[in-house]
């Protein structure tokens, strides 16, 4: 109806104002004079058209290189040397586009705000799925910035019904004021909130064990669990120790002080001095060693230690020679000449080469916390076959060791340092110790004894263990595929006790990796970078989604039409 309209004032309006044209014309003359007109009219549309188009080009480039400079971790004032050097490459090698790059906008402000974009949409993405979640974890720490405002990360890892599982950070909570455990539950409340998430659903909750979250009293995990009982009497929520905290803090068992002691005074003694630590590095030049420092010990950091201890053992005889030569008294120049300690030094670079093993292999992100539960077990059960091979002497997993003269009497003693260390393990593990059964049924359904499992799970097992063609597909197929390929129905039970298995957070590994990003980003040159435009670089530097980049230039031209 609406086109009739139109069509018809056009004609009244060609009837009107140019009732007199093509009068003298033929014809034929006028229906050329109306195909040059149409040509001409279309020739202009697609000058319109091609204009937009470049229009939408430049922003959807603008958006995406704003992108790869959160993800890089950049200063926003970059996209403009960027887009510098963009020119002047263009200018030589194809100087027709070069007006097409000139075209894109990278200022400061249109990073920023195209950086923000990005964010909000990641975000949206984040919500879209969480609102599919059949359940999901948690995994939070806290750190203060650059300028001592407190952030606290709160990542969280879900699943839905098909397994597709979302890791993602889920808010930055920026803390003003005090930061106890009531003001972390009240961030973390109403960040879920703000997410559409209800904690029925929540399976577990992972931290790095400080007393304002885990406060038996008025810490964080407390105060959670007290609302989730009010809320849903039926439901509880899993908490867990960061694995690779705990791990870290079970060092403290070995009584090797006088060693780390000894170890890092020379380190410092060496390093801590302009004069010292370059007469020391030419040094080393000098005599052609396989190194070309020693490493400072970084009391924060978990693999420092044994580091350390591996550097100055490989370079022992260079630091005494160096020492020597410089007339330096020190404590490692005395032990060394002790045959009983240079055992206890060897073995703890030993004992520490493996913890850091452990260590590194508990890191990353998207790993599930059956599989890091594994390595630690795995672990403890090694210090017990340690153990017992150091009392009867057999050194053969202990190769620095095994090249000292070592007595029965040290050997016992190592012996029980190794019982103290698996004893340690033991007690600090007792949160993962306590689901150890429901790991195992996640690893190793086929092999589960099925009178020793919950009612609900028994016939569910039975079908599954029965079946052959289920036990090839356990072998061929990754574990998340092959719970998600099981008939809904059929092992319905196994399904959601699966599912509930595979959020869980083990670590914190993900918001120290974060914080990480967090310094680079708000550092002393960058220290007025404002908490939400922090919080859109995290966003977009840690996240596994893609922007939709269509949709932001989209957005972004409707924006710019209403203003």
């Amino acid at each position: 109806m609406s086109g009739e309209i139109a069509r018809g004032d056009s004609i009244r309006h060609f009837q009107t104002k140019h009732a007199n044209f093509g009068h003298n014309l033929s014809k034929q003359e006028l229906q050329k004079k109306a195909n040059d007109l149409t040509k001409r009219l279309k020739q202009q549309q697609n000058v319109l058209d091609k204009t937009s188009s470049l229009q939408r080009n430049a922003t959807k480039a603008s958006f995406i290189l704003a992108n790869k400079i959160a993800k890089q971790n950049k200063s926003f004032a970059e996209a403009e040397f960027v887009k510098d050097c963009m020119v002047d490459a263009v200018s030589v090698v194809c100087p027709e586009v070069k007006s097409k790059v000139e075209a894109i906008s990278l200022s400061r402000r249109t990073i920023v705000r195209r950086i923000d974009a990005i964010a909000v949409n990641i975000h949206e993405q984040l919500l879209t799925a969480s609102g599919r979640f059949q359940w999901f974890s948690i995994a939070l720490d806290e750190s203060t910035d650059i300028q001592d405002t407190a952030q606290l990360l709160i990542y969280i890892r879900g699943i839905d019904e098909n397994f597709e599982i979302t890791e993602e950070l889920l808010s930055m909570e920026s803390l003003k004021d005090t930061t106890t455990g009531k003001d972390l539950f009240n961030g973390v409340i109403n960040s879920s909130i703000r997410s559409g998430l209800t904690l029925n659903k929540l399976a577990s909750i992972t931290t790095d064990g400080a007393p304002s979250l885990t406060g038996k009293h008025s810490g964080l995990v407390k105060l959670l669990n007290d609302k989730i009982k009010e809320d849903f009497p039926l439901h509880s929520v899993l908490s867990f120790h960061c694995i690779i905290h705990q791990e870290s803090l079970c060092k403290s068992s070995l009584k090797l002080k006088h060693v780390i002691e000894s170890v890092v005074r020379a380190v410092n003694l060496i390093r801590s001095r302009g004069l010292k630590h370059r007469q020391f590095r030419s040094f080393l030049e000098d005599v052609e060693a396989d190194f070309t420092d020693v490493l400072y010990y970084t009391n924060v950091r978990w693999l420092s230690i044994g580091k350390v201890l591996k550097r100055v053992w490989d370079l022992k005889a260079e630091i005494l020679m160096f020492l020597k030569m410089q007339d330096i008294s020190c404590d490692f120049l005395n032990e060394m000449e002790s045959d009983e300690w240079v055992c206890d030094f060897a073995f703890a670079v030993d004992i520490m080469q493996k913890l850091n093993e452990l260590n590194t292999k508990l890191q990353g992100k998207g790993i599930f916390a059956h599989e890091l539960y594994l390595e630690v077990k795995a672990l403890q059960w090694k210090l017990g076959l340690f153990a017992k091979q150091l009392n009867e002497q057999n050194f053969i997993h202990f190769p620095l060791l095994k090249t000292q003269s070592v007595t029965q009497e040290s050997s016992d003693k190592y012996s029980s340092q190794l019982m103290a260390l698996q004893k340690e393990f033991i007690r600090r593990f007792a949160d993962f110790k306590a689901v150890e059964g429901l790991f195992d049924l996640l690893n190793s359904p086929l092999a589960c004894d099925i009178e020793t499992t919950t009612e609900e799970l028994q016939i569910e097992l039975i079908h599954l263990q029965a079946d052959i063609s289920l036990k090839m597909m356990f072998e061929s197929k990754p574990l998340v595929e092959f719970y998600a390929s099981l008939h809904s129905k059929m092992f319905q039970n196994l399904k959601k006790i699966s599912r509930k298995m595979f959020v869980l957070f083990a670590s914190t590994y993900i918001c120290e990796q974060t914080f990480s990003i967090m310094k680079i980003n708000k550092g002393k040159n960058r220290s007025l970078l404002t908490d939400s435009n922090l919080q859109s670089v995290l966003r977009i530097s840690t996240s596994n989604l893609t922007p939709n980049f269509d949709k932001l230039v989209n957005d972004s031209s409707q924006l710019h039409h209403s203003h």
